[in-house]
């Protein structure tokens, strides 16, 4: 399971004031936590798989998924196809870098669990572009995107 959080995410935000520390700084508005959870399977044939379930923390005030989580999920998921199994780490040589990230919002929900499949558009050692789409439980298509990724040196 891939657990990402705390973020800057979700339908539980409070509004807080706090001191800053400085006479300089204003108070913040709003402070916003939330999680994001999710599992990703290996990946078979150029393809891989993930699955989300939607949860509290994940939501917008309106009471759907956050844009941010969606797109957040796909390229996790899409990062995970290039590295073909390999467990990121901290400055690794060949991370798969995001230089280009192009999203289509196409649907939403409050409820239930997202799947998330990427498969390869132009797979290199350098260069790779992949394409996922992150669809509702009723097999619904919410998110179209296509990410371009650079091995990092």
């Amino acid at each position: 399971m891939i657990f990402l959080g705390p973020s800057f995410l979700g339908a539980n935000a409070t509004m807080n004031n706090f001191e800053t520390g400085s006479s300089n700084q204003s108070p913040a508005l709003a402070a916003y936590r939330g999680d994001i959870a999710f599992d990703v399977g290996a990946p078979e044939d150029g393809t891989i798989s993930a699955r989300m379930t939607v949860t509290d923390g994940m939501r917008n005030p309106f009471g759907t998924v956050h844009a941010g989580a969606l797109i957040w999920f796909a390229d996790v998921t899409a990062t995970h196809l290039v590295l073909d199994g390999r467990a990121p780490t901290p400055g690794m040589a060949g991370f798969p870098l995001a230089i280009n990230l192009t999203a289509n919002l196409v649907g939403n929900l409050s409820a239930g669990t997202l799947t998330a499949t990427a498969h390869f558009v132009k797979r290199g050692r350098t260069l790779s572009i992949v394409r996922t789409s992150v669809c509702g439980p009723d097999a619904r298509l919410l998110l179209d995107v296509t990410t371009t990724h650079l091995a990092a040196k």
